[in-house]
């Protein structure tokens, strides 16, 4: 097996090969990482399961510490795979606030940012 990233690479049933592939992949692949499940509403209006995570957007928390809370995404971390929403913070034993990073298979998108024409033209586009 080799160290760095392979575009060969299909699948593997062992789990440290399938985690070695997606922390090796370069950041215009581990962006189609960042999809999060659309709200039912949404999924019916593009007729689309999931969607890029975008700044801007309103998703809401569906598991961990947070679930339910509904925020607006301040950050997309690509490299790490993890979204930060804002008013998300753990506050630190010194009091300082440390905002929380959540892995956008725990969120679910509420609404879209549309600004963007071809973020539109691809959640439009039937595949």
């Amino acid at each position: 097996m080799e160290k760095r990233f392979s575009a060969k690479w299909i699948e593997s049933s062992q789990r440290r090969k399938q985690r070695k592939y997606r922390y090796n992949a370069p950041l215009h692949l581990k962006r189609k990482f960042m999809a999060a499940h659309l709200s039912k509403e949404l999924r019916k209006k593009y007729s689309k399961r999931s969607a890029v995570v975008r700044k801007g957007d309103r998703v809401k928390v569906e598991r961990g510490s947070f679930k339910d809370k509904t925020a607006k995404v301040s950050r997309v971390d690509v490299r790490r795979e993890l979204v930060y929403l804002e008013g998300i913070d753990r506050i630190k034993k010194d009091g300082s606030k440390s905002p929380v990073g959540l892995h956008p298979s725990n969120i679910t998108i509420l609404d879209i940012v549309t600004d963007d024409k071809e973020r539109v033209a691809s959640l439009a586009r039937k595949q």
